[in-house]
Parts: C-alpha cells; sequence; structure tokens
C-alpha cells in the first residue's frame, strides 16, 4: 500500500492481496515484473477483442481477462518495490500498459455498435459511435486519468515527502531527456513523452503551480499549512480513485453485458466529467488558498 488516504477498499481487500500473492509466487521463480506487465498487456488487448462480440459468453471472459489484466498491474508494481527490480523500460511498460487495455477496448466497443440500430432509431451508429467514442477517449477518460494521478501523487508528497511520491515536473523531466545522448534513443523517446504528460498536468494546475513554487521556496516546512492542504486534499482522493480504473472498470462490464456499450461512453462524457471538474475545481480553490495564506505570513 502507499497509503491509507489513497487506496480504495477494493484494492486494499482485493486486489492487492492478490497481486501480493502472485508477486511472492511468481518471485519465487525469479520472474521479472517486466513480464508480468507484458502479460497484462496481453489480456487487456485480449479483453478488448471479446467485448467486440456481443454474446454474453465472450463479455463474461472479457470482463475476466480485464479482471486478470488488472491484477497483473497491481503484481508488477509490488514485485518491483520489494525486489527492488525497477527499470527504465519497466515504468513506460506500466504506464503504457493501462492505455493499451482501454485503447483496445473503445476500439471494441466502436467496432461492435458500428453496424447496431440506434436507441430508438432505425439507422446503424455508424460513424457517429466513433465519435462518441474518440471524445469519450480522447477528450474525457485521459485527462480525467492523467489529474486524478496527479492530484494522488501530489498527495503523497504532501503526505510522506518526495521519497513515498512519484510527483515529477515538465522542467526536470525535459533537462533529463536533454542531458541523454542520443545514442540512448529509448530513454529519450521515455523522457520526451513523460516531459509533456507532466507539462499537461502542470498547464491544468496553474493555482497549485503558484501554491508548490511558494512552499518549495520556505526554509522549512509550514507544518500547520501542510495539515490543512492534507485536510483539504483527502476527500478529492475518493475522486481520484473514482476516475481511475476501479469505478471505470465497472460501469465497463455492466453496459457490456447488458449489451449497452454505448452507455459506457456516455458515462464516461456526463459523469466522469462532472466529477474531474468538481475534483479540479476544488483543488485549484484550495490551492489559491493555501497560497494567499502563505503570501499573507
Amino acid at each position: 500500500m502507499k497509503s491509507e488516504d489513497t487506496e480504495e477498499w477494493l484494492d486494499v481487500y482485493f486486489t492487492r492481496p492478490i497481486g501480493l500473492a502472485f508477486a511472492l509466487l511468481w518471485n519465487r521463480f525469479d520472474i521479472h515484473p517486466n513480464v508480468i506487465t507484458i502479460l497484462s498487456i496481453f489480456l487487456g488487448v485480449g479483453a478488448g477483442w471479446m467485448f467486440h462480440y456481443t454474446d454474453l459468453w465472450s463479455n463474461v471472459c472479457g470482463v475476466l481477462l480485464l479482471m486478470f489484466a488488472n491484477f497483473c498491474d497491481s503484481t508488477d508494481g509490488q514485485m518491483a518495490r520489494l525486489t527492488g527490480k525497477k527499470t527504465l523500460i519497466g515504468r513506460m511498460l506500466d504506464g503504457f500498459s493501462g492505455d493499451l487495455w482501454f485503447l483496445s477496448i473503445y476500439v471494441a466497443f466502436v467496432v461492435r455498435l458500428w453496424n447496431q440500430p440506434m436507441p430508438g432509431l432505425d439507422t446503424s451508429w455508424g460513424i457517429w459511435i466513433l465519435l462518441l467514442g474518440a471524445v469519450a477517449g480522447f477528450l474525457c477518460h485521459s485527462p480525467q486519468a492523467s489529474l486524478a494521478d496527479y492530484y494522488r501523487q501530489v498527495h503523497l508528497f504532501f503526505l510522506l515527502g518526495k521519497e513515498g511520491s512519484e510527483l515529477d515536473n515538465y522542467q526536470q523531466q525535459r533537462q533529463h531527456y536533454e542531458s541523454l545522448p542520443k545514442s540512448d534513443w529509448l530513454g529519450r523517446i521515455f523522457y520526451y513523452n513523460y516531459a509533456n504528460y507532466c507539462k499537461g498536468q502542470e498547464h491544468r494546475t496553474p493555482m497549485f503551480q503558484q501554491f508548490f513554487a511558494k512552499w518549495q521556496q520556505l526554509p522549512e516546512p509550514n507544518e500547520p499549512l501542510r495539515q490543512q492542504f492534507l485536510a483539504g486534499s483527502r476527500p478529492l482522493m475518493k475522486y481520484c480513485n473514482m476516475l481511475s480504473f476501479n469505478l471505470r472498470a465497472f460501469c465497463l462490464y455492466l453496459t457490456a453485458l447488458l449489451d449497452c456499450p454505448w452507455v459506457y461512453f456516455l458515462i464516461e462524457i456526463l459523469v466522469f466529467n462532472l466529477m474531474y471538474i468538481h475534483m479540479h475545481h476544488t483543488h485549484e480553490r484550495l490551492s489559491k488558498q493555501c497560497a494567499e495564506q502563505l503570501k499573507s505570513e
């Protein structure tokens, strides 16, 4: 566990114990965490393939495959922490795997619905389901998950310090990218994309960037303000979790099994976006209050 603040009950009592059991088992056979990550990619993409079918059995298989992909995602991280087998390739694969899972599932849903009639109409979905899927995936899912991950790392930074968080910034990652020799093409690809990923997170959080810049300039940490920030950030962790995997997966499973996956796209666009807007607005307001308090001291 990273912290009680940032862990969902489903992960604490279900996903992580299973992942830990697999980690201990596979570590006995000296299997590298990267192998588990690659396995999760095949399982997640396999789930997408099964979801393009409309029959119940295929969709049940899709649910099971995605569940095992998620177990593998929990396993590889715990194995890396237990054994110290952390590599750049592993870091790249870990970030890439979840994207591939959901990309394959979104494509599967589009293919599945393309020739199906729209609800209440004789017209098939056609290009409209592609547009709906693109909006749900690229304009909603991606920024939601990105900001949820950022806020979780911010919370861990103020809770546990830098060593307990993976909070990075664009400037440092860009400098690291520019310092790498051109022969290290794999590292350059990773850090170029990762720097831009951090840049996107920072661009959407201007109030937090102002507060964090002032915080880092303090000669010593302001403990009352740290506790104030954590108290305001802690209730938002439930939204970070809901915009990560579990709730999204549950909605995906349900709509696939009920043969109405277009509803999942609407949930992404309408319900999850409302959570995203509330989370973002509340965190920015909290950051502004903390920045003003630092300025007044």
